[in-house]
């Protein structure tokens, strides 16, 4: 499945056609005005096409999310996403509570931010928040303001209930936004935080450009998301079989194409971004997926299941195409992180 992260679909720039170009023959003009209306015919269609694809790619993921995160929540605590494991352990949830935590600072220890919270980041958004468990943990690390945005009206209205609750309201907040859209003005955020939202994003290179232009200069960027393989050199796509895997895990979970941590990088450094630093985290996660079915097969947790709705349930049943993934080599856990120039 791997495609180009750059935009599959250009406007048709339009100007009078150059004299020298046209043939001056009897209804020459009437044909090219006939083409030119075709082609901007089509290209229009193909645009309205690709909107209504991503308008229900959105409403998807808002669904799949407002259906599914209160059983995430019951199973996982406040954090929803993976862990942080000591290759090929066997581990149990209260584990899992503790690898999620250490997730969050083994990439701020990536990305080389400070423990020290008076040199911590003070400002901080939280794209693709979830119910705000990484916005909080930042909030208390750092006594920083934290702005998280998701697609879930759900999620946004539990995050901001925890955040009350935990005595947080005026350090963190949350809304429903777009990623592609964020509603926040230029380089306002000292970290821009993204825990495994990217894979989510069906314009890898708007999601970037939004990521880079809300930070503040000298600001951290943080990036943790699946990823495909790179490609080797002699390639020029994956394999039939590595497409239909992502393919089926896709249509689970309300995922576009996936890229690779290569293509993340040629963005990062198409926008001249510095300290540009990646890791494969793949072992480290390893022992997430059969942890989630393990837990998932507990009756009680089944039945949250059922309950959840058919979205959570289809994408359970596509956890064993995770494992499949990062069996094989094909799915990566990756980790990208850089510095806003000053």
């Amino acid at each position: 499945m791997t495609t180009s992260v750059f935009p599959t679909c250009q406007l048709l720039h339009t100007c009078r056609p150059r004299p020298h170009l046209l043939h001056r023959t009897p209804g020459s003009t009437t044909n090219n005005r006939r083409q030119l209306t075709l082609a901007v015919t089509a290209t229009t269609r193909a645009m309205e096409a690709e909107r209504k694809n991503d308008g229900a790619l959105k409403k998807g993921i808002a669904e799949f999310y407002d259906e599914s995160s209160e059983m995430w929540e019951d199973i996982w605590g406040d954090h929803m996403h993976h862990g942080f494991y000591d290759p090929d352990s066997t581990v149990s949830v209260s584990d899992h509570r503790a690898a999620q935590i250490r997730m969050i600072d083994e990439a701020l220890r990536f990305a080389g931010l400070s423990e020290d919270p008076t040199k911590g980041p003070k400002s901080v958004v939280d794209v693709g928040c979830g119910i705000g468990g990484s916005s909080r943990y930042l909030a208390r690390k750092y006594e920083a303001k934290c702005q998280g945005i998701t697609l879930s009206p759900v999620q946004a209205q539990r995050a901001n209930a925890l955040a009350a609750a935990q005595g947080l309201a005026d350090k963190a907040s949350f809304q429903v936004a777009d990623a592609l859209e964020q509603p926040f003005p230029d380089g306002q955020f000292d970290l821009v935080w993204s825990m495994e939202s990217g894979e989510h994003m069906p314009d890898k290179a708007k999601f970037v450009n939004e990521l880079v232009r809300v930070a503040a200069p000298g600001a951290t960027i943080i990036i943790v998301t699946w990823c495909h393989r790179d490609l080797a050199p002699s390639e020029e796509a994956l394999q039939p079989w590595e497409k239909e895997l992502l393919n089926k895990i896709c249509k689970s979970y309300y995922l576009p194409a996936w890229c690779s941590t290569v293509d993340y990088v040629k963005l990062l450094e198409s926008l001249s971004l510095q300290d540009i630093k990646t890791a494969d985290w793949s072992p480290y996660v390893a022992p997430f997926w059969p942890a989630v079915i393990r837990s998932a097969l507990t009756w009680k947790d089944m039945t949250s299941l059922l309950r959840s709705g058919l979205k959570s349930i289809k994408g359970a049943l596509a956890m064993p195409l995770m494992i499949q993934g990062f069996k094989k080599d094909l799915i990566k856990f990756a980790i990208i992180t850089c510095q806003k120039p000053e």
